[in-house]
């Protein structure tokens, strides 16, 4: 899956911070106790609400490939609402050009 423009430049720019970041990441992910699927919809939801839209299209996909469904996605996005307003809903249409892309 592509990942977006920042994080290939990330990679490129800081190769050796990258490589330590994704080994925190790693190990943190295989700390967790929420299936695959329930983790892309919670760090989709954590996307939106600090509006990082660049990641949103990467996990989107990584969440359809876990069995996430079009409404789930949807409801993850707005999951938020309540928190932190409707700043996540510049998250939606993303959100769901992701999910809705050919592969």
């Amino acid at each position: 899956m592509k990942v977006s423009r920042s994080f290939e430049t990330f990679g490129r720019e800081a190769p050796e911070v990258r490589q330590a970041w994704m080994e925190m990441v790693q190990k943190a992910d295989s700390a967790s106790k929420l299936d695959k699927k329930t983790e892309e919809l919670a760090y989709i939801a954590v996307l939106a609400a600090v509006r990082s839209e660049s990641g949103l299209p990467f996990h989107v996909k990584m969440a359809k490939a876990k069995g996430a469904t079009r409404d789930e996605v949807i409801s993850a996005v707005l999951v938020g609402l309540p928190a932190v307003g409707s700043c996540v809903v510049s998250a939606l249409p993303i959100a769901l050009d992701a999910f809705d892309e050919k592969d």
